[in-house]
């Protein structure tokens, strides 16, 4: 067996093969060196992954490397800076496995490996007859961005708990590590806030086309983050502002200029709202909402959109932002927002997503901003494929799968260098997304060449070889059950 013959995504940093093969079987145990606790939970989140196929049970323990027969072993070690918290070692020979990372969250990111290098009937949900190989040799690797993440659109159309579970398990299958939840928009208010019972009464009574909506109660939204850490990936909830609030709108009319409820809206324009940024009320409502999200929320970042705010007057917008990030610096969390905040007096650590807007991107370097890149034209997932894409919206572009892969983050726009750069971060909006499906058909699979465009260095990707990869792929996305997008470009 070969091991460069693996469908590996993303890419990893280097691999080099010793020809032969280690037999997983039933006597196989997954060994961790000591007591830790968030070894063991990975070592029992790897069976997890390879229980249900194999029907083996294979059980964590704790072991010693000596024990050479048949295991695999995760530990943590002292590597090189390079690897960083997320890279890893994995070491594949015939009598035994070796996983090791600087941390945990490298061992996770390395058992996505493992899941590649085995058969893709691996993923499958039922036991598999079959012997399980995987070719030996060494991989090391680690990530050229820090911040590699998806964005899902919850406003728009609701989705289930187990709905966003499935989306993070997927996410982590290619090594993301940041789910942007777009909890709050025009249309439903998706997160439970007790001090203001009517964002969810009202507000979450609604979505795009009339449907019932929802929301999370904040105890499914800690059940969502805890599911997401034991996988390292970070919830990012965004609550947008001033603008896309029409939700909360009709939900207190107090947060009006004009004192007076607005009705529900369930259409897909947008910049027609505005929270009453000279209200005093307005301020106190935006600090209770970030104080209960905080206090559940363990990530460093809360998401304050800020875009298409188009009836706020700029020196109202002004003067909202730079109120609304000293609210969420209270709270000890740092702030994200849409390329338009870089019109405010940025604080420090205040992230700047690029979506649309390249001069906002660039004003928001010169306040010393991060920038997410985002660029709607290469990663907004809810674009097209193309003009014959049944649901989907085509304002910025439509994007085939060539488009979504071959960019750069670090080239794309003049003034951007990889020093401005936290990561890229790939947004499925949901004004026409209505089920898991529709999901997986637009986010697969683009995301797996997002994924590697975040973690693989540019001099080590090309087309040719991610599409060829990603033909052979396709089999493994079918045992998933992952409702992809089968593009010509799979098919010539």
């Amino acid at each position: 067996m070969k091991l460069s013959e693996a469908v590996l995504f993303p890419k990893p940093v280097s691999l080099i093969e010793t020809n032969s093969s280690f037999q997983l079987t039933d006597q196989t145990k997954i060994l961790v060196s000591n007591d830790s606790k968030v070894l063991f939970k990975a070592g029992n989140y790897l069976a997890s992954l390879l229980n249900p196929a194999t029907g083996f049970n294979l059980k964590t323990e704790i072991g010693s490397e000596k024990e050479v027969t048949n295991n695999i072993h995760l530990k943590i070690s002292n590597l090189d800076t390079k690897f960083g918290d997320e890279g890893y070692k994995l070491r594949i020979d015939e009598d035994k496995i070796s996983l090791e990372a600087n941390s945990v969250k490298g061992i996770i990111r390395g058992i996505q490996t493992i899941r590649q290098v085995l058969p893709n009937e691996i993923e499958a949900s039922n036991k598999i007859e079959q012997s399980w190989y995987m070719a030996t040799g060494e991989i090391q690797d680690y990530p050229d961005y820090k911040y590699r993440g998806a964005m899902l659109d919850v406003a728009r159309h609701f989705f289930s708990v187990d709905d966003v579970k499935r989306y993070i398990d997927l996410l982590a299958a290619y090594k993301l590590n940041v789910l942007h939840l777009h909890l709050s928009d025009d249309q439903g208010w998706r997160i439970e806030i007790k001090s203001w019972p009517n964002l969810t009464a009202i507000g979450g009574s609604a979505e795009v086309g009339g449907g019932e909506g929802g929301f999370y109660t904040q105890e499914q939204y800690k059940d969502i983050v805890e599911y997401a850490s034991d996988r390292y990936i970070t919830i990012i909830p965004e609550i947008d502002m001033p603008g896309h609030t029409n939700a909360a709108l009709a939900s207190y009319p107090e947060l009006n200029c004009d004192g007076k409820a607005t009705q529900l809206y369930t259409g897909i324009k947008v910049g027609f709202s505005t929270l009453c940024t000279d209200k005093e009320i307005t301020y106190k409502f935006i600090d209770d909402v970030i104080g209960e999200l905080s206090a559940i929320t363990p990530g460093e970042y809360i998401h304050i959109g800020g875009d298409e705010s188009h009836v706020t007057e700029m020196e109202d917008y002004i003067y909202f932002i730079n109120r609304v990030q000293k609210i969420v610096l209270a709270h000890n969390k740092k702030v994200i927002g849409w390329d338009e905040i870089a019109h405010a007096d940025l604080e420090e650590n205040t992230v700047v997503q690029f979506w649309a807007k390249k001069e906002n991107a660039l004003k928001g370097i010169t306040k010393n901003a991060k920038v997410i890149m985002s660029p709607a034209t290469k990663v907004y997932l809810d674009m097209k494929y193309d003009s014959l894409t049944k649901i989907g919206l085509s304002w910025a572009a439509t994007i085939e799968l060539d488009s979504a892969y071959s960019w750069t983050p670090e080239t794309f726009v003049e003034g951007i260098t990889k020093k401005d750069i936290l990561g890229i971060e790939s947004p499925l909006w949901s004004e026409t997304i209505e089920t898991m499906d529709d999901i997986e058909y637009m986010t697969f699979p683009r995301i797996i060449g997002h994924s590697e465009i975040g973690w693989t260095p540019a001099e080590n990707r090309n087309w040719e070889d991610y599409i060829t990869r990603l033909k052979k792929h396709r089999e493994r996305l079918e045992i998933m059950d992952i409702n992809y997008y089968n593009s010509n470009l799979l098919l010539e």
